[in-house]
């Protein structure tokens, strides 16, 4: 589906033409197709109740059958040489991740995407993609739950937003929200991740879930720990994670020694939203959906509460996309 504000490309069984390249996808699925015979998940059910059903990856380049190209085998897969004289860097299995044998911007990228997008943003990063790059997804597979669900992450990974833009993520504890946000800039050539949350030696429960967290960062984004993130929404150009808004709350409470005194705290969410709403990056945050939990106890509790409420609902107010995760699945919110 060609989406008008990403430039996303045509759908499998298309063709197109980039720089002079003729790209043809015959099919787009591994090698047993999708939905896989036998196979009793619920992404092959589902495919199976639709009546739908994807081919084994076949590609035709400059009117070519692809293994009919000249081709180099790497690691992964291959880089492949049209008639024309076309570059064009090929996965040629589910999991691969072919690495370029040689510095130099690609005409066209045929990636495992459902498996790994972080290898787009890894090639992106060493100059291999670029905004002249055809980028497609082949070897595809149950790996990911159905087609929509891959056309609605590739929208977002062939073409990664533009600065400035901005994404609230919200979600209940252990929704998957944090997951969420990480997928929709893996594919990003420059990322920073910004950890808000204060690192607490003592609790082992604290320092497993940060432990978990950087081990699905990719390692070339960088990271930095701070609660000074108006600061960086104010100087910041590229792409920012911020995971979140919830435990930079608490550092402010912390920081201010307000938890007997909540209304010290608001100058500081001021300053946040006006950085928010100035900020020249692509930014993606996470925050904690408060409206759906129990009512605290203690009337700091509810103040906190209410005070991360309000502060959702103003950078939602300021936010080119906001959305609300739930058991790992995403509900866009207009």
């Amino acid at each position: 589906m060609y989406h008008p504000r990403t430039g996303a490309g045509a759908p499998a069984g298309g063709g197109a033409a980039v720089d002079g390249l003729e790209l043809r996808l015959l099919g787009i699925a591994g090698p047993a197709g999708w939905p896989e015979p036998g196979c009793r998940c619920a992404s092959c059910t589902r495919m199976r109740a639709a009546r739908r059903r994807l081919e084994p990856t076949r590609v035709l380049l400059d009117g070519v059958p692809l293994d009919q190209c000249r081709r180099e085998e790497i690691p992964g897969g291959f880089e492949v040489r049209t008639p024309r004289g076309h570059r064009v860097l090929f996965a040629s299995r589910p999991g691969a991740r072919p690495r370029p044998p040689a510095p130099g911007p690609y005409d066209a990228v045929l990636l495992d995407l459902a498996g790994d997008p972080a290898h787009l943003g890894w090639l992106r990063h060493i100059g291999a993609v670029t905004s002249a790059t055809r980028v497609e997804a082949v070897q595809v597979d149950h790996r990911i739950a159905s087609p929509a669900e891959l056309e609605r992450r590739l929208e977002r990974w062939r073409r990664p937003f533009t600065a400035p833009w901005r994404t609230l993520i919200l979600g209940g504890a252990r929704s998957g929200k944090s997951e969420e946000a990480e997928k929709r800039v893996l594919a990003d050539a420059d990322v920073t991740y910004v950890a808000t949350g204060v690192m607490h030696p003592d609790d082992p429960d604290w320092r497993a879930r940060i432990a978990a967290h950087r081990a699905r960062r990719p390692g070339w984004w960088e990271t930095t720990e701070t609660i000074d993130v108006a600061g960086l929404l104010r100087t910041a150009s590229g792409t920012l994670l911020i995971d979140g808004m919830g435990t930079w709350l608490t550092a402010m409470f912390d920081a201010l020694g307000a938890w007997e005194y909540p209304r010290a705290v608001q100058p500081r969410v001021d300053e946040l939203v006006t950085a928010w709403r100035s900020t020249e990056a692509h930014v993606v945050a996470v925050s904690d959906e408060v409206g759906l939990s129990v009512v605290p106890e203690t009337p700091v509790g509810r103040a906190f509460r209410d005070l991360l409420g309000r502060l959702n609902q103003r950078l939602a107010a300021e936010s080119e996309e906001t959305a609300l995760v739930v058991a790992g699945r995403v509900l866009d919110l207009p």
